[in-house]
């Protein structure tokens, strides 16, 4: 009897080649496409869960000779992701809406909604491994989340959230192949999708825009205040303290003797503080929310430490104090940003994260 699996299919040629590859190993595919009631992208590249993508995921669905449904997901969509991307914002944070929609959509409600309809799996498009350990020395921990092999598609980042209940109902069948050998099997089966572009990071902003879709949503609660100097000089306005992020240079509309960037923004006084480039460097921080796949034992420890998608991993400690956790880099970062994830990596294996809360030095 084959074992029936869900795969998330985004109309895109990951999740398509994922779908092909689990048909054709013997698996009953159901493709599922999560619907948002989002507006295409007026650009060239396509939006995500869009009337485009269902389109493509259906003929995909089609020609591989799998059922396909549609679900509207537009409620939690709007309730796990959207409110907290724009709260976040007015308090002078920079989230990460992918993580949360990981969290909260894809290995939440949607991984339900496979098991439901008696699915043994969930399947997605992400570039990630997860392995099975024989003998494992943690209790009840028996899954690991690792790099994918194909380090510049690398996606753990955005999964360390997932825990050992969701990972042993989860399959990544991309993790050990690279985009192009992808882009190449999608041409073997003959997906129509195979020379798509790949969609855009967040699948709500269309248009990448993502201050265009703040002003629509909270533009009542963006207010102008003074951008200061170190010293609390006013040096000119900013246009909403929700517009702008840590280490941000460009678009500031203020000039100095040397180029400024944004080094602090206080929501309480709707203030943004700018610097020298050496002052966006930091190396401690507390972080909040903290989730652990494999959870260390010790109080400190010596790890490696990711603070954005493109951001190089780099050593760091970690010490767990009585209420929190900070984290203290060997060497000082590059814009630590309060709302962005801090993941914690042992070599290729994700141990967890959290989000990033207070910056100290």
């Amino acid at each position: 009897m084959k074992e029936p699996v869900v795969v998330a299919m985004s109309g895109g040629v990951d999740s398509s080649v994922v779908a092909a590859l689990l048909k054709d190993q013997g698996y009953e595919v159901i493709g599922i496409t999560m619907c948002f009631n989002l507006p295409d992208s007026s650009t060239s590249r396509p939006a995500c869960c869009g009337i485009k993508a269902i389109e493509d995921a259906r003929r995909v669905a089609h020609k591989i000779g799998i059922k396909h449904y549609v679900l509207n997901f537009k409620k939690a969509l709007e309730e796990k992701v959207i409110k907290e991307f724009c709260r976040e914002y007015l308090k002078g944070r920079t989230p990460n809406p992918c993580v949360r929609c990981n969290q909260h959509i894809k290995f939440d409600a949607l991984l339900k909604k496979a098991l439901s309809l008696g699915a043994k799996y969930l399947a997605t498009g992400h570039y990630a491994r997860i392995e099975k350990i024989q003998k494992s020395k943690f209790k009840n921990q028996n899954y690991l989340l690792k790099k994918a092999m194909d380090l510049k598609k690398d996606q753990s980042y955005f999964l360390y959230r997932l825990g050992q209940d969701q990972l042993k109902t989860i399959l990544f069948p991309l993790g050990n192949y690279t985009k192009d050998e992808v882009r190449k099997i999608a041409r073997e089966f003959a997906l129509p999708v195979a020379d798509k572009l790949a969609s855009q990071e967040i699948c709500f902003l269309p248009d990448a825009d993502y201050r265009r879709f703040l002003k629509a949503q909270i533009k009542t609660c963006i207010k102008p205040g003074p951008i200061i100097d170190k010293e609390n000089n006013i040096l000119g306005q900013h246009k909403g303290i929700a517009f702008y992020t840590i280490g941000q240079r460009e678009g500031l509309g203020i000039a100095g003797s040397y180029p400024l960037y944004v080094i602090k923004i206080n929501p309480k006084n709707n203030c943004i503080t700018v610097g020298k480039k050496e002052d966006v460097y930091r190396a401690e921080f507390f972080i909040k929310d903290a989730h652990f796949i494999l959870k260390p034992r010790k109080k400190k420890v010596a790890l490696k430490v990711r603070i954005r998608y493109n951001h190089p991993e780099a050593p760091a400690r970690l010490v767990f104090l009585k209420n929190k956790i900070k984290v203290k880099f060997k060497k000082p970062q590059f814009a630590i940003t309060p709302g962005q994830s801090a993941v914690f990596y042992d070599k290729d294996t994700v141990l967890g994260g959290g989000i990033i809360d207070k910056i100290l030095r």
